[in-house]
């Protein structure tokens, strides 16, 4: 299958899911609504639960690209773990899947795919990616704070303390999820994140 037509069914997937509870959505109106086939869904994804992986981990994806340009969009340290905190909590508010993924908290509306491996059925080169494990919120924490070490701790730079990064790092990661599970007042994740960081070493 090519990418696009990939794209279009876990485009219409999300639009869906964001119109009805995954276990309304049927795999026929999200074939049609992408403009292919029953069938063409099924070789391309095996299942539904394989169409609910592929489409979490395409969210996550495009979370963790939007953590890359957060880190990019600065040159000072604190301001790039501000952009990434901003980033995490602006993007789980828009974004159920993103929410359920960083906080663990999968309501009933959302398709809650096992986060282990699973045994692929599948020929389909594509879908191997989403047959792997998913990222839990520790995995994201982690992942996170690990690619925020390596641009604010990458080459070419006075290295500071690694651990003490690191601490900086998680520190705006974690502060951020904890503004998805419970929004701040005025001042938000920003005001939050840089009275923490400016107390850091970054």
């Amino acid at each position: 299958m090519m990418p696009a037509a990939r794209e279009s069914l876990l485009d219409a997937a999300y639009t869906a899911l964001a119109r009805r509870p995954w276990s309304a959505v049927r795999m026929v109106d999200v074939a049609a609504a992408a403009g292919v086939s029953r069938q063409t869904l099924y070789n391309e994804f095996g299942s539904k639960e394989g169409l609910a992986r592929a489409l979490v981990r395409r969210e996550a994806d495009g979370y963790l690209a939007g953590v890359e340009r957060a880190l990019a969009a600065h040159t000072d340290p604190r301001e790039r773990l501000t952009a990434t905190a901003e980033w995490t909590a602006a993007t789980a508010r828009e974004n159920a899947l993103v929410r359920a993924m960083l906080t663990g908290c999968w309501s009933e509306r959302l398709p809650a795919p096992t986060l282990t491996a699973v045994p692929s059925s599948s020929a389909v080169p594509a879908q191997r990616r989403a047959d792997g494990p998913l990222p839990s919120p520790g995995d994201f924490v982690a992942l996170v704070r690990d690619r925020a070490v390596a641009v604010l701790g990458g080459p070419g730079k006075a290295k500071p303390d690694t651990a003490e990064l690191a601490r900086s790092c998680e520190l705006a990661v974690r502060l951020a999820i904890s503004c998805v599970s419970a929004p701040p007042g005025e001042g938000g994740v920003t005001d939050l994140v840089r009275a923490a960081l400016y107390r850091q070493p970054v």
